[in-house]
């Protein structure tokens, strides 16, 4: 999928002592986007508010299908391409188009 023309958005990640001294920072970044906790230098925990929870678990399955389906295509292409069913070149490509438009109305 496309990615935005604009400035890469930067991970929040916070200690787990930040837990204490930035609450608020914390939950004010949460409440647009999953926030990562270390501990000890290590990723431990994310902490986002549920629209934020739900919003990802959308994008990850919409993200899973399209894989899927282009996972899918491969595979058909590759076996149209075994069975001989392609064309070769930008002529016979449109010609096999047209034909295909003028048969499906």
């Amino acid at each position: 999928m496309p990615r935005s023309a604009s400035k890469p958005k930067t991970t929040p990640i916070y200690s787990f002592a930040a837990l204490k001294t930035k609450q608020r920072e914390i939950k004010d970044r949460a409440t647009e986007e999953v926030v990562h906790i270390t501990e000890n230098g290590n990723a431990a925990f994310i902490f986002c508010s549920e629209e934020v929870f739900e919003l990802e678990k959308i994008a990850a399955v919409e993200a899973a299908l399209y894989e899927q389906r282009i996972a899918e295509t491969i595979r058909e292409s590759r076996a149209d391409y075994e069975e001989g069913r392609f064309v070769e070149g930008l002529e016979a490509g449109l010609s096999r188009m047209e034909e295909v438009w003028a048969n499906n109305g």
